[in-house]
């Protein structure tokens, strides 16, 4: 689970990821990243630490399909959030392969985009 500081959670903060951030995209999901942002809603000048946000549509499974999707992707963000800078806005939206793949090609494709976004070793 990821910590309550660390998760996205108003449509605003969403959109700002998707519609202002880079994409990557790959086989099983399409990362959006927002590199450095504010966050308007926060008091005080400091940046707020990454924030995540997953959108996994009824297109991958029913909701059994739909929630491990999204449990997954939740763990394995969790263990990548060291990467990201403060502020950073990150959603993670899962195509429909996603719901069929496993656990280790849910991260192949995670690492895969994020490294395209953020550039460095894998």
């Amino acid at each position: 689970m990821l910590p309550s500081d660390h998760r996205l959670r108003r449509r605003e903060d969403f959109a700002a990821a998707v519609r202002r951030g880079r994409r990557a995209g790959r086989p099983l999901l399409v990362v959006h990243l927002r590199s450095g942002a504010t966050d308007p809603h926060a008091p005080g000048e400091s940046a707020p630490p990454a924030r995540a946000g997953f959108v996994v549509s009824k297109a991958v499974g029913g909701a059994v399909v739909r929630n491990r999707v999204k449990r997954r992707l939740r763990h394995l963000v969790r263990d990548r959030l060291d990467r990201f800078p403060d502020g950073s806005l990150v959603v993670v939206r899962a195509l429909p392969g996603a719901g069929e793949a496993g656990p280790g090609e849910l991260a192949r494709d995670l690492d895969s985009a994020l490294q395209r976004l953020l550039g460095g070793p894998p």
